[in-house]
C-alpha cells in the first residue's frame, strides 16, 4: 500500500512534467496548426500538406500522453481517498498506482528524444561476424529479435536487401524501419551484439562466441537536405534471386548502388556500396537506394556533429558506436549491456523483442550527452 507522502511525489511529478513538456503551449500551437489544415487549397501540395499533418499529429500524440498520465494520477488520488472510506482495497490502490508510474516514465523515456533525428524512421543493417553458419544464424536471431519489437510498437517493417547464409541464417540484412521515434528508441541497438551459446552447429557441443554487427541511421525524407554529388555515382545491376534477393527474376531488378565519399574534413575518400533488391522494378530499387544513401550521409555528419559535442563535454562519458555493446550469453540466462550495466535473466522474452529495458537504461544514461545542441 502507498503512503500518502508517494502519492504527494506522484501528482507533484505529473505536475511538473505538464510545465516541462509546456502542455499548455502545446495546446495553443495545436489550434494554429490544425487551422493551417483548413486552409483553402491545403491539399494542392501534397508534400507540404503531409508534413502540416505530422505536425498536427504530432501535437496531439503528447497533449494526449499528457492527458493519460493526468487522469490515471487523478484516479490514483481518489482511489486513495476511497481507501480511507473503505470503497477500494490496497491491491486496488498499489495496481493503480503502478499503472500511473509506467505512463509517467514512458512519457519521460519520450521527452528524451529531443533531437530533430529522434522523431524520424530508420534503417537497421544487420552483419553476422566471422564465424560462418554459427555467426550466420545469429544475425537472422537477432533480425527476428527487431522485427518482434517493431511488431510490438506498431512500427513497419520492409526488408530492402535480404542475403541468405550458405547453410543457416543471414550474411546481412536492410531493413526499413517506421513508426513514431523509431530511430529515437533503436539507436541504442547501434554496436557489435555478442552471443555466448552451445552450438547446435557444433558436433562436440562446444560452447561458441558469434558476434553480429548492427548499424542504425535515421531514414531521412524529402524534407532533409542532404547533398548528393551526382558524378560520384554509379550503378550496377543484377538479377534478384537466391541468396542475394527476396524474389526470383530472369530480367535485371536488382541496383548495385557505389558511392564515391569524400570526407569533407579530412579528406579521406572510400566507396559506400548499397544494394536494394526490394522490389521488382529497377526504377523502384533505384530510388530506394537512393534514400539509403541519403541517410547514410546524414548519418554521418550527424555522428560528425556527435563527437565535436562529446570533445565539448568532457568527462562525460562516450558513446563507442563500433564497440561490444552487448552480451547475450544463453547457458547463463543472462543478457548484459556493457555500457549501462543494465541486465536481465529474460533471455527468451529479450530474443522475442522485449529489449524497452536496455533502450530505456541507454536514453537514461546518454541522452544529455549524446548529441545535445
Amino acid at each position: 500500500m502507498i503512503t500518502a507522502e508517494q502519492l504527494k511525489e506522484t501528482v507533484e511529478r505529473v505536475a511538473q512534467l505538464g510545465r516541462y513538456l509546456d502542455i499548455d503551449a502545446k495546446k495553443i500551437q495545436l489550434e494554429e496548426e490544425q487551422l493551417r489544415t483548413q486552409a483553402p487549397g491545403f491539399w494542392d501540395d501534397q508534400k507540404r500538406a503531409e508534413e502540416q499533418m505530422k505536425r498536427v499529429k504530432g501535437l496531439e500524440k503528447w497533449i494526449e500522453g499528457f492527458k493519460e498520465v493526468k487522469l490515471l494520477c487523478d484516479e490514483l488520488a481518489t482511489a486513495f481517498d476511497f481507501y480511507k472510506e473503505d470503497l477500494v482495497t490496497e491491491e486496488e490502490i498499489d495496481d493503480a498506482y503502478a499503472r500511473t508510474l509506467e505512463a509517467i516514465e514512458a512519457l519521460e523515456l519520450k521527452n528524451m528524444l529531443r533531437q530533430e533525428e529522434d522523431a524520424m524512421d530508420c534503417v537497421l543493417k544487420i552483419n553476422s561476424g566471422a564465424g560462418g553458419t554459427e555467426s550466420q544464424d545469429w544475425a537472422s536471431m537477432l533480425m527476428r529479435m527487431y522485427m518482434r519489437y517493431a511488431e510490438a510498437q506498431g512500427y513497419k517493417v520492409s526488408i530492402s536487401n535480404l542475403q541468405d547464409g550458405e547453410e543457416a541464417g543471414i550474411k546481412t540484412v536492410t531493413m526499413e524501419i517506421e513508426g513514431d521515434s523509431a530511430y529515437g528508441y533503436l539507436k541504442s541497438e547501434n554496436g557489435v551484439h555478442r552471443l555466448v551459446r552451445v552450438s547446435p552447429y557444433n558436433a562436440q557441443g562446444k560452447r561458441m562466441t558469434s558476434f553480429a554487427s548492427v548499424f542504425v541511421t535515421p531514414l531521412v525524407d524529402d524534407t532533409i537536405e542532404v547533398f548528393v554529388d551526382p558524378s560520384k555515382i554509379s550503378w550496377d545491376l543484377f538479377r534478384s534471386g537466391g541468396a542475394g534477393g527476396q524474389n526470383v527474376n530472369k530480367v535485371e531488378t536488382g541496383v548495385r548502388l557505389r558511392y564515391q565519399y569524400k570526407d569533407p574534413d579530412t579528406g579521406e575518400e572510400e566507396e559506400i556500396l548499397i544494394e536494394n533488391t526490394e522490389s521488382r522494378k529497377q526504377l523502384e530499387n533505384r530510388e530506394n537506394a537512393m534514400r539509403l544513401l541519403r541517410s547514410q550521409l546524414y548519418d554521418r555528419a550527424l555522428q560528425k556533429k556527435k563527437a565535436a559535442q562529446a570533445k565539448i563535454e568532457a568527462g562525460k562519458k562516450k558513446i563507442e558506436w563500433g564497440s561490444q555493446i552487448r552480451s547475450y550469453v544463453f547457458d547463463d540466462r543472462r543478457v548484459k549491456d556493457h555500457r549501462t550495466g543494465h541486465q536481465t535473466s529474460d533471455v527468451g522474452g529479450v530474443m522475442d523483442g522485449k529489449i524497452d529495458g536496455f533502450i530505456k537504461a541507454y536514453l537514461m544514461e546518454f541522452s544529455e550527452s549524446a548529441g545535445q545542441d
